[in-house]
């Protein structure tokens, strides 16, 4: 067997005179944090570990589902319905012996943002998640550090580097320079608009690639400006950022924002609580169970009477014809179903069906 050493390991990098073995060092020094294992967080962590970043901590909550491997592609057949973050884990050690990967299976929240970044200099979000993505950013405009962006949106790619100290030593600029405030309409993810595998690789690639020349101090960062990117086009655009949202500003903000999504306001009514969900379970099992989970899971920790995917709901609803059941719908955190419970009401006013409250997350 060949001996591996951070020599061989590293040496088509190491040769770069731009990196060279102090850029390498640098890199394995880096702690950074990927909080969203999916499209975006595998392809990153697993070549940020690939280039000896030497301390990554991943954060997600989810599991491999089946309609995840067409675009997240360390993930396996035989890996659905597993942690993302064990696998993912579990595959950087495989090849990156030099890298110390630790990894948080939980919900990102404001109640716990500020200590999983803690330990970090940088934070790459990956998630598909918009109040997050807010409360990423506004969380490490607090804690001061420096924020790789990245979304999509069906064939665009979005990625920018956030409050990174400039050659003043002043903070750049954040998300909420670019937009200052959570759209208040529905934006859809790419579980109920569709995404294109090769888009998200290249996003995340370039997540990746921002770390890479900020910790080696190569190259110009993504600072100030947000590069837009078509995959149809295969074109790119930089929309430029003034730093105008101070420190003092984001904290007046994360006092009052409770980072949820803009459904969660009107849910009032239509959802039943994890205490009421449970009795119900044992209490009245005639009532029926919808999961609008995108892939059915395996380990969900109650009995699914149907698996009906969002983006398939409304066919669903219109198949029912007249519902004479009761209906408790449930996804993950419980936003899904919410939406879900709004259709459901919109076409049959007088049915009964509520939404789990904070999803099988929370179960």
């Amino acid at each position: 067997m060949t001996e591996i050493s951070k020599n061989n390991l590293y040496q088509r990098q190491t040769t770069l005179s731009e990196i060279g073995e102090i850029g390498q060092q640098k890199l394995q020094n880096a702690k950074i944090s990927i909080i969203g294992c999916g499209g975006l967080g595998s392809i990153a962590a697993i070549y940020l570990a690939g280039s000896g970043v030497g301390n990554i901590h991943l954060i997600d909550f989810d599991t491999v589902g089946v309609s995840n491997l067409h675009r997240q592609i360390f993930y396996k057949t035989t890996d659905i319905g597993k942690p993302k973050v064990e696998v993912l884990a579990s595959y950087i050690q495989s090849i990156s012996p030099f890298v110390e990967v630790t990894f948080s299976n939980t919900l990102v929240s404001k109640n716990n943002v500020f200590y999983l970044i803690s330990d970090v200099d940088i934070v790459l979000d990956c998630t598909d998640n918009l109040p997050i993505k807010y409360l990423l950013s506004d969380a490490c405009v607090l804690k001061d550090k420096t924020l790789i962006y990245g979304s999509l949106y069906k064939f665009d790619g979005y990625v920018a580097t956030f409050n990174h100290i400039d050659e003043n030593g002043q903070r750049t600029a954040n998300l909420r320079d670019a937009f200052p405030e959570i759209p208040i309409e529905n934006i859809p993810n790419c579980a109920e608009l569709g995404t294109l595998n090769t888009i998200v690789g290249m996003i995340g690639l370039l997540q990746a690639n921002e770390v890479l020349k900020i910790v080696a101090k190569i190259g110009k960062p993504l600072v100030n400006e947000l590069l837009i990117y078509n995959s149809l086009e295969n074109t790119q655009f930089k929309m430029k950022m003034k730093p105008m949202n101070t420190k003092k500003n984001i904290e007046k903000i994360f006092k009052a924002e409770n980072y949820k999504s803009i459904l969660c306001d009107f849910s009032d009514g239509i959802t039943i609580s994890q205490e009421n969900f449970k009795k119900i379970l044992i209490e009245n099992p005639k009532v029926k169970v919808i999961s609008v989970l995108e892939d059915y899971v395996l380990k969900i920790p109650f009995k699914i009477d149907e698996n009906v995917p969002l983006y398939e709901f409304e066919n669903w609803l219109d198949e029912l014809k007249k519902p004479t059941e009761n209906y408790i719908v449930v996804c993950h955190q419980g936003i899904a179903s919410v939406m879900a419970v709004h259709l459901f009401k919109a076409k049959y006013p007088k049915g009964n069906a509520l939404s789990l409250d904070g999803g099988i997350a929370n179960f």
